[in-house]
């Protein structure tokens, strides 16, 4: 009964039928024993086998227990602590099977009878085969002896009883492991919003990342985070969606629906606008966000606090490609008051032009100011314009932004407005 969760053996005493573990009065043979329109010989077989079957009870599990250890592997390699809860269980299971052919028409809780014997970690210890083929040794050794077990005239209605108590069991057996499964996904779900809140918040520690490891994070070598609007609908299929596409692209997540936001922590690209392509289906309409690519988990706060700065900005650039890379919001992060943003513009394009030499800035400047003219800029500056060429390739080579580029131009703009202000600040 591996992946159970705690709540295995609580609330599973109903049946698909309706009924607590119990078959309906037209389900045990007929005219059975102890119904009504059953004759006083059918009574008293009924009774006679009910006694044998109590005199028999602890020699049958015995004969369980010792074909288990015969036909299942998993059995004999199991811990003698699990062997003997296993054999409680088998046991149980008889005690159950002779209770419920005691009393044909009276409703009782198979689930609780027999799987409510065990403690609660032996059930992350057997899966659901093996807790099948437990239960169809036990039936078995059960029916083998139903010559033995019966009273004269009883074999017929014994065989009956064991063939109906054996469908009660296979759904008993269904029914707790589908509501430990429901648990366990509740909990699994619980636990990954409480990762992907805390890297969203900027608050993830150490202990998120045992609990992404729990949930099946491999700690990749690549993540970043994605932003945008969740669906509206249920949010646990909008959660599945995802999962299936990462799933079809190879890739890890985390994810969740947090308010109005859908968030997905994506492992496994060092792209992260190709991770959100092939995640993007399950958003909603409007703007995606990917934040820059961190190294592990607990950067991804970075990525994080990049993704949602970039998705509060996107107001400001209606014609942004879908998905957005965050550092292409740069300029709009920066003018939204981003201080992150402002930042990179500053240390990583002004500081490298501005060390690079006072050509390259000045050059860039007034090209700039020249709407983008190299014949304007070389007279301006009173050079041949492919001095003013080369100068630009080298303003492309130290910031990565490309001038002639209408949208970086738009950046390298803000970048020495803002380099400018922090170099006045200096010097105040």
């Amino acid at each position: 009964m591996s992946d159970a969760d705690d709540n295995t053996h609580e609330n599973h005493g109903t049946t698909p039928g309706g009924t607590r573990g119990g078959a309906s009065r037209d389900t045990r043979g007929g005219k059975a024993a102890g119904l009504p329109g059953a004759d006083a010989a059918e009574r008293e077989a009924h009774a006679a086998t009910v006694r044998r079957l109590e005199q028999s009870s602890g020699k049958l599990a015995a004969a369980a227990i010792a074909r288990m250890d015969q036909q299942l592997p998993w059995y004999r390699a199991m811990p003698p602590e699990n062997r003997s809860w296993i054999g409680l269980v088998a046991q149980a299971g008889i005690a159950a099977f002779t209770e419920w052919f005691r009393h044909p028409d009276a409703p009782q809780a198979i689930s609780t009878d027999v799987f409510g014997t065990a403690p609660r970690e032996l059930t992350r210890a057997i899966t659901l085969r093996q807790t099948v083929e437990m239960v169809r040794t036990t039936i078995d050794v059960v029916e083998s002896a139903v010559d033995e077990l019966a009273a004269p005239g009883g074999e017929r209605a014994l065989r009956n009883a064991i063939l109906v108590y054996a469908r009660e069991i296979a759904f008993a057996t269904a029914q707790v492991y589908a509501q430990a499964a429901e648990a366990r996904g509740a909990w699994d779900a619980r636990l990954e919003s409480l990762v992907v809140n805390a890297i969203v918040s900027g608050e993830a520690d150490e202990s998120d990342v045992s609990r992404a490891a729990a949930l099946g994070w491999r700690s990749p070598e690549h993540v970043t985070v994605l932003l945008g609007s969740a669906p509206s609908g249920d949010s646990e299929l909008t959660v599945e969606a995802i999962r299936r596409a990462a799933r079809y692209a190879k890739l890890q997540v985390l994810t969740g629906v947090l308010g109005k936001r859908l968030v997905v922590v994506a492992g496994g690209s060092a792209d992260p606008v190709r991770a959100a392509k092939a995640l993007i289906g399950p958003f909603a309409a409007g703007p995606v966000v990917a934040g820059p690519v961190v190294s592990d988990l607990l950067a991804a706060t970075k990525s994080a606090q990049a993704a949602a700065a970039g998705l509060r900005a996107c107001a400001a650039w209606p014609d942004a490609p879908r998905p957005v890379h965050a550092d292409d919001l740069l300029p709009e992060r920066a003018m939204a008051g981003d201080p992150v943003a402002r930042s990179l513009l500053v240390e990583e394009v002004y500081r490298p032009l501005q060390e690079a030499g006072s050509a390259l800035l000045e050059t860039l400047s007034v090209y700039l100011e020249q709407a983008s003219s190299l014949e304007g800029a070389a007279r301006m500056l009173f050079v041949h314009p492919n001095t003013v060429r080369y100068r630009l390739r080298r303003v492309t080579d130290v910031t990565g932004w490309p001038p002639s580029d209408v949208r970086s131009a738009f950046t390298l703009r803000i970048a020495l407005m803002l380099g400018r202000l922090a170099d006045a600040e200096g010097r105040t």
